[in-house]
């Protein structure tokens, strides 16, 4: 299990980037503790801040020939990491 899924990488926190805040979707297991040494072991920061926030995933329906279909998307767990001051985590150094 991973507890680090993926990078959040949207317009309002690349400005968040420069002042060294970094989001992330992890597993919907994963408390504060796993979250930061998970980061600090893959990208090698000091983590100094952890908030997390879980959202419950949107409903969504669809009309088939049967009828309609409603459903809901998966619910995830975000995480909101405060580094160190003058560390940042490149995203885009692997491409």
């Amino acid at each position: 299990m991973s507890i680090l899924k993926r990078p959040l990488l949207t317009e309002k926190l690349t400005a968040l980037a420069e002042k060294g805040v970094f989001a992330f979707e992890v597993d919907r297991k994963a408390n504060k503790i796993e979250i930061k040494k998970a980061i600090q072991s893959k990208y090698g920061v000091t983590v100094e801040k952890i908030s997390t926030m879980r959202t419950q995933g949107k409903l969504k329906s669809r009309n088939t020939k049967s009828g309609v279909v409603t459903g809901r998307t998966a619910s995830t767990k975000k995480a909101i990491v405060t580094l160190k001051e003058g560390e940042v985590i490149d995203f885009y150094s692997g491409i």
